[in-house]
């Protein structure tokens, strides 16, 4: 799953891939008809998917959106996504569901309805998929890096 060209723009519905960078906005396109148009930074904010993450009650603090995507991805046969319009008591428990130590006093229940929203609109399109055993190598290897370089800052410390 690559999130990495994805971004979200204010004003507009849906996700968008990035085409190309001006230093007065962006051009983006839309991913149904591949059409290309400007997005000005004046009138528009621009979000890539790959920076956004869910505040959890955990040491890290938070949950990378490809990870939330990816849980969301492998139980969505037992726990298929409910609907945007559902009380927010139905929202609140099926992200308890995907995600169980999310930060309930942070993470609203708008903010849960746009995320199933995105899911629901890249999953339609293709784009989501479960990682494979070599990508989930390489990241169990980036994580164990990032520990280690921890590990030795603290030990240097002391």
């Amino acid at each position: 799953m690559n999130l990495e060209k994805l971004v979200a723009v204010s004003g507009r519905p849906g996700i968008y891939r990035m085409a190309a960078n001006r230093p007065n906005g962006l051009i983006i396109e839309d991913l149904d008809s591949g059409k290309k148009f400007f997005a000005p930074s004046r009138r528009h904010q621009f979000t890539p998917l790959e920076s956004i993450s869910i505040y959890t009650e955990t040491e890290e603090a938070t949950v990378e959106l490809k990870t939330v995507f990816v849980n969301m991805l492998t139980q969505l046969e037992e726990t298929p996504p409910v609907a945007t319009k559902s009380s927010s008591t139905d929202i609140k428990n099926y992200f308890e569901s995907i995600l169980p130590e999310y930060d309930r006093d942070k993470v609203l229940v708008s903010d849960i309805k746009k995320l199933i929203k995105w899911f629901n609109y890249l999953n339609e399109r293709g784009l989501l998929a479960l990682p494979t055993e070599e990508e989930l190598a390489a990241a169990e290897a980036a994580k164990a890096a990032t520990e280690a370089e921890v590990a030795v800052d603290t030990t240097e410390e002391e």
